[in-house]
């Protein structure tokens, strides 16, 4: 008895044994603050798990917050609710889950029957005589998952379901950044084409009293050339926009699932708030607040758990099988003679195969060591991204202030220089130089404010989000 109690402990002892190294996380290099908030910094090293690093709930943002914009607001949860892509996505952590079930049952022993009916004199043996053989089993077979293969196969398989999970938030979030984006394009568009019209409208009655004059004789065919340039300079610009404003529309319809159709909007690019405010989120939280960085670490998991599945293909497969059930040469008189029944174990591994399964474990450390590059490179290129989006919203800022001066400026300028060209104290050049130059400035300016918005709504998906 004593011994048997040794042996189930040998077993079970060897049962907890799993080939290979368990996940210990990875190491990287990061900082206690942005660029732009200090640019004397301190290095430092920090080594990543996810399954001892936990977000913040008090660092989340939801995007309605974010966005003021009610049409913005609906036009995301349509998105939401309605994005092929999304729901592509979604689908994809329903295949995890369903191979990491498939995975498990692995471990579990495999319950099968089999029946089935001859007529010879051989049924894996001499009968002597032809007869009849009618037989019906059930059998169990179990590989047991001594040196932790399965459960190796089993971690990673679970890591491509919360792979696939992040991989989902990964898609919510260029979701709301690519509707934001073409929401606020289509207000520049819509603003430049206003500013268009509004040129066009200025310069028609200013070629219409030009010709007059030139018809009166009072001044040269040059200054009626000009005027008909800028008048078609403005004019040409409608369609542009027109143009453009109809292609961002279809666009938001595909994003939120609808045929292309025209879009409202809401409050208009020169209302849009300048100033959004994010709350605080140091760069090494980063680390378990953006999907991509979850994904590439869950990708390194997975990795590691199919190298030690990989060393444990080297080792022995012990199995315990054992069928039973009934034969008979009558079909009415199965059962007649007992059951028939046997149980038995087998070992079964590898003794010579040209290196084989030694290149198979070659191959998953180098695929390992590949995810770990993968995931510095996604996190220093995550740091750009978000170390960029924060110079690019404060430069932003800064450029605004001065395109609103440069309109105030040049729209000032343009008044005055009519003025002067009316009373014969200037050139019409110099006007039609005045008129040129409050024209690119509104449009400008049209395009750093789209600029600054988009880039709060890239820096919302780059900071991770929140839901």
């Amino acid at each position: 008895m004593k011994r048997f109690f040794g042996l189930i402990l040998i077993l079970f002892a060897l049962w907890s044994c799993k080939s290979g190294q368990n996940y210990q996380g990875a190491t990287v290099q990061t900082y206690e603050s942005y660029r732009t908030d200090n640019l004397e910094r301190v290095l430092d090293s920090m080594t990543v798990n996810v399954d001892t690093l936990a977000i913040d709930s008090a660092i989340n943002i939801e995007w309605f917050e974010l966005f003021s914009d009610e049409v913005l607001q609906d036009l995301i949860q349509k998105a939401l609710e309605n994005n092929q892509d999304l729901e592509i996505a979604a689908e994809s952590i329903l295949q995890a889950q369903s191979a990491l079930v498939i995975q498990r049952s692995q471990m579990l022993p495999s319950v099968g029957y089999s029946g089935g009916v001859q007529r010879g004199n051989f049924a894996g043996f001499s009968l002597g005589s032809t007869q009849n053989v009618f037989t019906g089993f059930g059998s169990v077979n179990w590989e047991i998952d001594f040196w932790g293969k399965y459960r190796r196969l089993n971690e990673a398989a679970r890591a491509s379901i919360l792979a696939s999970e992040e991989g989902y938030r990964a898609v919510k979030l260029s979701l709301v950044n690519t509707v934001a984006e073409t929401y606020f394009r289509l207000l520049e568009y819509k603003m430049r084409l206003e500013i268009s019209e509004q040129t066009l409208s200025l310069r028609d009655s200013m070629l219409s009293i030009i010709e007059q004059r030139f018809d009166k004789g009072i001044i040269a065919e040059i200054d009626l050339n000009q005027a008909q340039i800028q008048e078609a300079i403005a004019a040409g610009s409608i369609p542009i926009w027109e143009r453009l404003i109809v292609s961002s529309e279809n666009l938001l319809s595909r994003l939120i699932g609808e045929l292309p159709d025209r879009k409202e909007t809401g409050i208009s690019l020169l209302d849009q708030p300048e100033e959004i405010v994010f709350p605080e989120i140091l760069p090494g939280q980063l680390l378990v607040r953006r999907p991509d960085i979850l994904i590439a670490e869950q990708d390194l998991v997975a990795s590691n758990a199919l190298l030690g599945a990989a060393k444990a293909n080297r080792l022995p497969n012990i199995s315990l099988s054992g069928i039973l059930g009934v034969a008979g040469s009558q079909f009415s008189s199965l059962g007649s003679n007992g059951a028939s029944w046997n149980i038995g174990g087998s070992i079964m591994g590898p003794l010579f195969n040209w290196g084989a399964l030694q290149r198979q474990v070659d191959i998953e450390e180098s695929r390992t060591r590949q995810a770990i590059l993968n995931y510095e490179r996604t996190v220093l290129s995550a740091y750009e991204e978000v170390e960029n989006l924060l110079y690019s919203i404060k430069s932003l800022k800064k450029e605004l202030i001065a395109r609103k001066e440069h309109v105030r400026a040049a729209v000032k300028a343009q008044f005055l220089s009519q003025e002067r060209y009316n009373q014969g104290v200037t050139s019409y050049l110099e006007y039609l130089e005045s008129q040129r130059q409050a024209f690119d400035a509104q449009l400008n300016f049209a395009g750093t404010k789209q600029e600054l918005l988009s880039s709060y709504a890239a820096l919302y998906a780059a900071l991770g989000g929140g839901w």
